[in-house]
């Protein structure tokens, strides 16, 4: 079990890396999807998916003593998983005013939601033990080594979770988008 944990903390890690660089750095700031009407479908997948992140990390991964918490969590999941499917089905649409999706961004966009899925799936196996009788929700696996480095992880990618979730949720507005939008022109020219 201690194996499991280390391999969650190392999938959501790299999640989350490339997480911010697809869905900040290519989306919101090299891209600009929510800019782009054709896009503003794309930019609502993205804002769903981005406000269930912190809501998965703290009820799913992060709340150990209550099980209906991480049932909560599980549905997020799930959710999220559909999110995604729709997301993925109106890609090509969306991304017609830049030609389609690049193939590099769209091998991106699998290895991010395969160590997203993946490390859900390692953590349900630390979480739930199959008995005779049924499914029983392990309520506390802090005894296990190494939970601490994935506690601390989890409570590191909260704050930035929440702050990407609430750029989403800006951006779909159109006054606080044009108020966004001339923030970073002026910061894109500064830079030398």
């Amino acid at each position: 079990m201690e194996t499991a944990i280390i391999i969650t903390t190392v999938l959501l890690i790299l999640f989350s890396i490339l997480a911010v660089y697809d869905g900040l750095y290519l989306h919101i700031f090299k891209y600009k999807l929510h800019n782009h009407p054709q896009s503003r479908a794309e930019h609502l997948t993205h804002t769903i998916r981005a406000v269930f992140f912190p809501a998965i990390l703290y009820l799913f991964f992060l709340r150990q003593e209550y099980s209906i918490s991480f049932i909560i969590g599980t549905v997020l999941v799930f959710f999220d998983l559909l999110v995604l499917a729709v997301d993925a089905y109106i890609e090509k649409d969306s991304r017609a005013f830049m030609g389609g999706l690049p193939r590099w961004e769209y091998i991106l966009h699998l290895f991010v939601n395969g160590f997203h899925f993946a490390s859900t799936a390692v953590f349900l196996s630390l979480k739930l033990k199959y008995e005779n009788d049924g499914i029983a929700i392990i309520p506390n696996i802090s005894e296990y080594h190494n939970f601490e480095l994935f506690h601390t992880v989890v409570i590191s990618l909260l704050p930035g979770a929440v702050i990407i979730a609430l750029l989403h949720v800006l951006l779909i507005n159109s006054e606080s988008r044009f108020f966004l939008n001339r923030i970073c022109s002026k910061i894109q020219s500064s830079q030398f």
